[in-house]
């Protein structure tokens, strides 16, 4: 069985990296005109070559430091490099920034080539070798190894080959699965006559096939596989570790431009913010700081980008944050999914690191929490990486399908199952076919800035001693969902925080602030519901009684109600707790008289009230559980 890797090179202009590769496979990849008048690799160039089980697709990168930006764009997707230097001129510029790309991309595997062995002698070429192996340590080719060869002569060519055999297998170990959802980076887009729109690339995960439906982002645009080629062959498949060729129907080759990707419907999601563990390089000429513009490479897009550090005022030479990239232009990365940052001007490579959240929401105050989660998120296993996305999902409806993408996870359902049994996740109803997905400390929080929003409206209304849920909940909505609020306050309950009623919510520990004629005026009002029984006035006509302060008496009422002296039997009818109680006894002993239940009319002769007052009374007795009705009929619930 076949395995398929990317192989890139890597190194300075002139250091042979073209004419290395023509030995090794008999293609020449400098295509353009200007090339071969030139001398020089400008754009991208492309080769194959098997060694034993393993077919490398070759991606042959420009050298000169006025074309890196190409040389990322062609990075994206190796799995194993060749780093290249002429053993006629030793190590230069941009072997240096080449290497440090290949740093920040974190390939697993890669091989020195010493290239133009017949142009130096023997103890120069040892020096050079020497300055080689001084350069790659402490870094992914410090224990690569090492291959003398002559393009010219042919000199250490098949060397080269059995040691890329060793290579492959050891980046195969960690690369070749092609499961997951399509995606390739495109690094070229032309039109064919007759044919249409051609997009290559480097497969980074999954397989596609001819007549599939993919998604061209960003921008969401719907196109359908027409053909496919890799290397020149017409194949019926592509899948991850392959380059290919894609002839796509339903776009116009005007609407794609390198730096798009091609990919699974739903699986990638434009953001123009990113969550990123930040590496600055130790060879970095000064500290980054904060608010700083970069050049951010991912995938193969080029996009400028503000630099927002979380944990650290800047960054100096040799270190690492975390910090949010605000790009320009919206992007698409995943989880874990490496990038380059190059400064402004003079452009120049300064780091790079690891994507965390590829659809991230500003972070302004980054909170202990919030650190700890991103922690988790950067080292975490999956079940810990999990916990961390579904917390940044913050309170936004969280789909662990979306996991893949945000946090690396193989098997969502398993890994959200986990979280879920650990009281983690909760679940929340929100129709009865949609459940509404969040962190328990999310809710936590929200619960806690629903309780501050309590106190700032018990203190701007100081003789309301219960809120209105809907007045409550007014800065969340519709943002949040009500059941989500709901559920938010049931934790304040459960914390013994505030209080539930049916006319709202109020804290716990709070009482209104009276004047000593506002308390007095609140015991006459209990008095003259007292003596009303069940014929109650209404607030106008005890606004028109009250000697005082006439404009509080709603506010004294919902006091009152509030501390159960008064019970709201609808919100027209307000009695007396004493009559209620009144009420309750006279009933029962009418239930026990009669043997079996009481309609409307009976129970209004027993009370020798009005139907103005009966029917609100029933009901609410129906509520609180005293009776249950039956048709017309109604009963003692405790029968």
């Amino acid at each position: 069985m076949t395995t398929d890797l990317i192989l890139g090179t890597a190194g300075h202009i002139d250091h042979g990296k073209t004419s290395l590769i023509r030995a090794l496979t008999g293609v020449d990849t400098d295509r353009l005109p200007e090339e071969k008048k030139r001398g020089i690799t400008i754009e991208l160039g492309f080769a194959e070559l098997v060694v034993g089980p393993y077919r490398l697709g070759i991606v042959d990168v420009p050298g000169h430091e006025r074309f890196v930006r190409n040389m990322l764009a062609g990075a994206t997707g190796m799995d194993l490099a060749l780093l290249v230097v002429a053993a006629d001129d030793s190590v230069n510029r941009q072997t240096r920034e080449h290497l440090d790309i290949l740093r920040m991309l974190d390939l697993p595997a890669g091989v020195l080539v010493l290239t133009k062995c017949d142009l130096a002698e023997a103890g120069w070429i040892d020096l050079v070798e020497e300055e080689v192996r001084e350069l790659v340590e402490g870094t992914f080719l410090q224990s690569a190894p090492l291959v003398r060869t002559s393009a010219a002569t042919g000199a250490g060519i098949e060397e080269l080959k059995e040691v890329l055999q060793q290579a492959a297998a050891q980046a195969a170990r960690v690369r070749a699965s092609s499961t997951g959802p399509f995606r390739m980076a495109i690094d070229r887009c032309f039109t064919i006559a007759g044919h249409g729109t051609v997009v290559t690339g480097s497969v980074g995960s999954g397989q596609a096939r001819v007549g599939d439906e993919l998604v061209v982002e960003p921008g969401g645009i719907s196109v359908r596989i027409r053909g496919i080629q890799n290397h020149d062959r017409t194949v019926e498949e592509i899948h991850r570790g392959q380059r290919a060729a894609i002839n796509l129907a339903g776009i116009h080759h005007e609407q794609i431009r390198r730096g798009h990707e091609l990919a699974s419907p739903g699986h990638l999601v434009p953001s123009r913010c990113l969550t990123v563990r930040l590496d600055l390089l130790a060879d970095a000429s000064r500290p980054l700081k904060n608010r700083s513009r970069v050049r951010l490479h991912l995938g193969t897009a080029e996009w400028m980008a503000t630099v927002r550090f979380l944990d650290h005022a800047s960054l100096n030479p040799g270190q690492s944050g975390f910090a949010q990239l605000l790009v320009r232009q919206p992007v698409v990365a995943t989880w874990n999914q490496p990038f380059v940052i190059r400064t402004e001007s003079p452009v120049v490579t300064i780091g790079g690191g690891r994507i965390l959240d590829p659809d991230a929401t500003l972070i302004k105050r980054p909170t202990e929490d919030d650190l700890k989660m991103l922690g988790q998120w950067h080292q975490g296993d999956e079940t810990r990486r999990a916990e961390a996305a579904l917390y940044f999902a913050n309170l936004r409806d969280f789909d662990p399908e979306t996991l893949p993408r945000t946090a690396g996870i193989r098997d969502p359902q398993a890994t959200t199952s986990q979280l879920r049994d650990s009281g983690t996740l909760l679940e929340i109803p929100l129709t009865a076919t949609h459940l509404f997905r969040v962190h328990r400390t999310r809710l936590e929080q929200l619960a806690e800035r629903i309780a501050d929003r309590m106190t700032r409206l018990h203190e701007a209304n100081p003789l309301r001693s219960v809120l209105d849920r809907h007045l409550v909940f007014q800065p969340f909505l519709p943002q949040i969902p009500q059941p989500v609020l709901q559920e938010a306050v049931r934790h304040l309950r459960e914390k013994k925080k505030v209080k539930e009623t049916p006319r709202g919510i109020s804290l716990v520990g709070h009482a209104p602030k009276l004047s000593q004629n506002e308390s007095r005026l609140l015991e006459w009002l209990c008095r003259r519901y007292q003596e009303a029984g069940l014929q109650v006035p209404r607030i106008a006509e005890l606004q028109k009684e009250a000697p005082k302060n006439q404009q509080s008496i709603p506010q004294l009422v919902a006091i009152a109600v509030a501390d159960g002296e008064l019970v709201e039997l609808s919100d027209e009818l307000v009695i007396h707790r004493q009559t209620l109680e009144e009420i309750q006894q006279k009933l029962r002993e009418a239930f026990q008289q009669e043997g079996e239940g009481l309609t409307l009319s009976q129970i209004r002769e027993v009370l020798g009230t009005t139907r103005k007052y009966a029917v609100p009374l029933c009901e609410y007795l129906d509520q609180t559980g005293f009776t249950r009705r039956d048709g017309d009929v109604r009963f003692l619930a405790t029968d």
